[in-house]
């Protein structure tokens, strides 16, 4: 069997997929919009969205197929074997780490100016964009160093992991994911830090009525944020940070800005329902079982160690193992993964909206649903298989739906 054919053959299935799903995206656009969420646009904003849509929608397709064509090329032309024995001909960790650097630097090639004329063309156009292009630039530098850290980090590892423990590698490596998604979990205030500046929420009656639910509902955290979201874009939103000690409530500027007092303590109600249910735990739990198969998958793709030959090693090489693993297998597998988290994370925001609802929230925080529609021109209409697929949340329509009927 030629096992860089399987692989061609893999890319390929993951971009009809992939082509799939972007043409429900499309087809979204001309479904009609549910009568709950009718006021959402006036006639000029809706036409407004339909333009602002289509070009994102648009550029998202070009963007999948630019990653699927460059992923197709660089297997076909043997180019990362090239690299790897051309830069480091012996050794175990050198080809390892040439790879995931050079397939870094090559996804940054059409990446980073996809993601410009996202930020700074469509979102500018549309009036949602306030980087500037240093600070995008900056990101990008950021975004680029932190990825090579963490993943030569983790290809390092399990490289040490391989040599040491032999069969038992799939459970040490399966622990240390788990352990690193919670430390992620932990450490997020302080790493939200490198790109957002995070200020105490000012005394007032918003705070007095924030702290007082907090109180009444027997829920502790660190602080309150108020983050310069605006630096960034117009878009507003809020989420817990963070976990035990650490757990932050954090709301972006541009939320304090764009609704009302009563809106506010609404989503933050929201927000924590989701802390007395501890759904950012139990999402960790959820999310360990693509860990695990995210460690049998590396382990068996390092035990095949004979299938490297094909796409132009000598040998096994670890960092290939990890390219074959995130573009190959996983880009396969994650509509499956996705399916079946996407259950449980849509399931924790009726949980968390109906949590607001019960302290007599529900009216403001449907208002303030549409109002974040409005502002950041939601789809409203989604196709059913996108949600499935793709949300963690349920659509504007549905949550308005469930919110009207705890009411009634």
């Amino acid at each position: 069997m030629n096992y860089k054919l399987v692989a061609l053959g893999l890319i390929g299935l993951a971009f009809l997929t992939q082509m799939a799903v972007d043409l429900l995206q499309i087809h979204s656009a001309r479904r009609a919009v549910p009568e709950n969420v009718k006021d959402v646009y006036d006639r000029e904003a809706y036409e407004r969205w339909l333009q602002y849509f289509q070009e994102k929608t648009r550029l998202s397709l070009f963007r999948d197929i630019a990653t699927h064509v460059t992923i197709l090329l660089v297997v076909s032309f043997d180019v990362y074997p090239k690299i790897a024995n051309a830069l480091f001909p012996e050794g175990v960790y050198g080809p390892a780490l040439a790879i995931l650097a050079a397939d870094l630097a090559i996804s940054l090639l059409y990446e980073i100016p996809f993601s410009y004329v996202n930020a700074m063309v469509v979102e500018q156009k549309y009036g949602f964009n306030q980087m500037t292009v240093k600070t995008f630039f900056l990101d990008q530098l950021k975004d680029m160093l932190m990825a090579l850290v963490l993943m030569g980090s983790l290809c390092s590892l399990f490289i040490l992991f391989h040599q040491l423990l032999g069969d038992w590698l799939p459970l040490a490596f399966a622990a240390l994911l788990l352990l690193l998604v919670l430390c992620v979990v932990f450490l997020s205030p302080v790493m939200g830090k490198l790109y957002n500046k995070f200020e105490p929420l000012p005394e007032g009656s918003l705070r007095d009525r924030l702290t007082a639910l907090l109180t009444e509902n027997g829920c502790a955290v660190k602080a309150i944020h108020v983050m310069d979201g605006s630096r960034r874009s117009s878009k507003a939103n809020a989420y817990f940070s963070g976990l035990g000690r650490t757990k932050t409530i954090v709301l972006y500027d541009t939320l304090l800005e764009q609704m009302t007092e009563e809106e506010i303590v609404a989503v933050f109600a929201h927000e924590m329902g989701h802390s007395k249910h501890r759904d950012t735990l139990k999402l960790y739990f959820i999310n360990g079982v693509n860990i695990v198969l995210v460690a049998f998958l590396a382990w068996g793709l390092i035990s095949a160690g004979g299938i490297y030959q094909d796409f132009g090693f000598p040998r096994l090489n670890y960092g290939f193992a990890f390219f074959l693993l995130g573009s190959v297998c996983m880009s396969c597998l994650s509509p499956l993964t996705g399916l079946f988290s996407g259950v449980f994370s849509r399931r924790f925001e009726y949980a968390a909206d109906r949590f607001a609802a019960e302290r007599g929230y529900g009216p403001a925080l449907v208002s303030a649903l549409k109002k974040l529609a409005r502002n950041s021109f939601a789809c409203l209409s989604p196709h059913p298989a996108l949600v499935a697929l793709n949300s963690s949340h349920p659509t504007v329509s549905q949550r308005v739906a469930a919110l009207d009927a705890y009411q009634a």
